[in-house]
């Protein structure tokens, strides 16, 4: 089982939804989860840390080659691990937050198995485009997606981005996708963003109790 930390939705309902936070290459489960101060109080947070160890320190979900492939045997390792871990989590309504490799872990989750959550948001990632024969892009219709991308990224170019952006908007997911003026990081105006995002889904999803 992936080691987490658990943050508590300070703000209990009938069914707290869950928001999962996958860190990028070389961090750890530390990373992301100073969020949790800036997030919608209904969510029950999980911040997990990747299985493999990173030779410059911190963890890696899997081995990225220089041309944009995934080492295929980490990588599905990881994604199943990630899958075990959803489904020991009492709520179905699952939201995944992840950012750079987290973001690459978040959209293969999300396109090969549609239902596993409700939406994702996708900070400086791509969709590895050599699982395209496992993406299932006709079920797409009940997933939400927040994209953000910063435009002088020297890590995972902005084309990259723009690409899956193109990919999703031939499916019937929501799409929600930004550009901003930085680097490799999230900004603040990402931070805001993709938070006022979670809530505004969070209470549209919640509303409608019929699911």
């Amino acid at each position: 089982m992936l080691h987490s930390l658990h943050h508590p939705a300070p703000q209990q309902t009938e069914q707290n939804p869950a928001l999962i936070l996958l860190h990028g290459r070389g961090a750890d489960e530390h990373d992301l989860f100073g969020l949790k101060r800036r997030l919608d109080p209904r969510f029950d947070i999980y911040s997990l840390r990747a299985p493999f160890e990173y030779y410059w320190g911190g963890y890696t979900w899997f081995d990225l080659y220089d041309d944009g492939t995934v080492d295929e045997k980490s990588f599905t390792f990881s994604k199943t691990e990630i899958r075990s871990f959803i489904t020991t989590l009492n709520t179905d309504h699952v939201y995944l937050l992840g950012f750079s490799m987290g973001a690459i872990m978040s959209y293969a989750l999300a396109l090969t198995e549609p239902t596993l959550c409700k939406g994702v948001v996708a900070l400086s990632g791509f969709a590895p485009l050599q699982l395209t024969n496992e993406y299932r892009m006709t079920e797409l219709h009940n997933l939400q997606f927040f994209v953000s991308h910063g435009v002088n990224d020297p890590v995972i170019p902005i084309s990259m981005a723009r690409k899956t952006n193109e990919m999703l908007s031939n499916t019937a997911a929501a799409v929600s996708y930004h550009e901003y003026n930085t680097g490799h990081q999230i900004n603040e105006q990402c931070i805001v963003e993709t938070c006022e995002w979670l809530s505004n889904l969070i209470s549209h999803h919640h509303h409608r109790t019929d699911e």
